[in-house]
């Protein structure tokens, strides 16, 4: 090609003109504008009657000419007739290694004070999953450092869990803990809502210079506007798809997934569509298992394993969105608050807890061993009323007595402080734990 056909091609690639529009009223978190034509999902620039930017917008719905628009910033100020261009800004991340150890906000803008370094790619931030059939088989094991999961509730490379509990009983700790022992190339974790507190909190105590070292993190606080905690979501999975693409193990967590179907709720209302379940929008219950399903394995290697927590409301654990997840990720770990006042940390319930990958990661003996533990902790607790107000008689029950007795030792099991232990350890005490609840067949 030569130099005038490269010119003639950037000319008519360039933006010759910034049309705009004018602002038409300003209501509760929405502005609406006459113009300019975008598209959903676009982002523009509210101007001052001087041309500074005043604020940046995402349009959430289109009528015609008539845009609706979601500032990612306050609304106070804001006044009928103030012009409205689109954004030089566009809905891509940058991606790659060089974000590791960094501390970024919903728009990829830095947070902890240094300048962001050059990247060495762009990602969308809203991507079509990849193709299922293209998809590797999960078959590799991830080991987290947290015993009662990496020897009773097994996750994969790819694996996407959710992890459901109401608010205090641990999660963010958990979370923490897997993000600095996983065996996983680099994290990825989103802080989607969080008090603006617990974010140098999670980052310096449960995250460490370690943990911090080998991840990229995304923060939308819960002032910030609902626009821009749905952003941060997207950004990080972004970011997570760019390291994947390089081949890279990536642990996606995300803290969490239901205060973004809260923004987008948030969203879908200010826009005009129709409360269902719970005041969500429909668009809810469609893009939670549209941003779900761009995790897992890839067909070109490397793999996003998700770890999302659920926000039970009111430690209901059948409300809309816990529904809607169970139904979408390939398992789910269960914090309940009943064991976190007994300090049992962490708060796993195993017995409500499951991971549908526990076929293709365990053999034939260590699934032997799980269902062993299993069957006894289940005949514990279908008989912990009756033994709590004395009316077991030792010797009635053979194989209750035997799991009374390991009782002890599975609690040891089960619980543990912050300290990693490695999966072969833990599948060694599993085996142990197993043999004091008796054979296969004593139960």
């Amino acid at each position: 090609m030569s130099s005038m056909d490269a010119l003639f091609d950037a000319t008519r690639q360039a933006t010759l003109a910034r049309p705009f529009g004018r602002l038409r009223g300003v209501s509760g978190l929405t502005v609406t504008s006459a113009g300019p034509a975008l598209a959903m999902g676009d982002l523009c620039e509210v101007l001052h009657e001087d041309g500074r930017v005043q604020a940046l917008a995402e349009v959430v719905a289109v009528r015609g000419r008539d845009l609706t628009l979601m500032p990612f910033g306050d609304a106070h100020g804001m006044q009928a007739g103030a012009r409205v261009r689109a954004a030089p800004r566009r809905n891509v991340a940058e991606v790659g290694p060089a974000l590791l150890g960094r501390v970024i906000d919903g728009l990829g803008e830095p947070l902890d004070g240094f300048a962001l370094p050059r990247s060495h790619g762009a990602r969308p931030l809203r991507a079509a999953a990849p193709d299922a059939m293209a998809r590797p088989r999960i078959a590799r094991t991830l080991s987290t450092g947290v015993r009662a999961l990496d020897a009773m509730l097994p996750l994969g490379h790819g694996q996407r869990v959710g992890i459901f509990a109401g608010s205090g009983v641990g999660k963010s700790t958990l979370l923490g803990m897997m993000a600095r022992h996983a065996r996983a190339d680099y994290n990825v974790i989103a802080l989607i809502g969080e008090r603006g507190r617990e974010v140098r909190e999670f980052i310096e105590d449960q995250l460490g210079e370690e943990g911090l070292a080998r991840s990229v993190v995304v923060v939308a606080t819960s002032d910030q506007p609902a626009p821009m905690r749905v952003r941060a979501a997207y950004l990080a999975v972004a970011i997570a798809e760019g390291l994947r693409a390089q081949g890279a193990d990536v642990l996606l967590t995300m803290d969490s997934i239901t205060r973004l179907a809260m923004a987008r709720r948030e969203i879908g209302l200010s826009a005009g569509e129709p409360p269902t379940a719970r005041g969500y929008t429909p668009s809810v219950f469609s893009e939670l298992p549209a941003l779900c399903e761009r995790l897992g394995t890839h067909g070109g290697g490397g793999s996003i394993t998700g770890l999302l927590t659920v926000l039970v409301e009111g430690d209901d654990f059948n409300e809309p969105i816990s529904d809607c997840l169970r139904a979408t990720l390939d398992g789910h770990i269960v914090l309940t608050r009943e064991l976190a006042h007994q300090g049992h940390y962490p708060a796993v319930d195993v017995l409500k807890s499951s991971s549908r990958l526990l076929g293709d990661l365990f053999d034939a003996g260590e699934r032997r061993l799980v269902h062993r533990v299993r069957a006894g902790m289940a005949l514990l607790a279908r008989n912990r009323s009756m033994m709590e107000i004395g009316a077991y008689e030792k010797g009635s029950h053979a194989a209750l007595d035997r799991a009374i007795a390991a009782e002890p030792a599975l609690l040891r099991f089960l619980r543990q402080d912050r300290e990693p232990v490695s999966r072969d350890a833990a599948l060694s005490a599993l085996a142990g734990l197993a043999d004091q609840f008796g054979p296969e067949d004593a139960a």
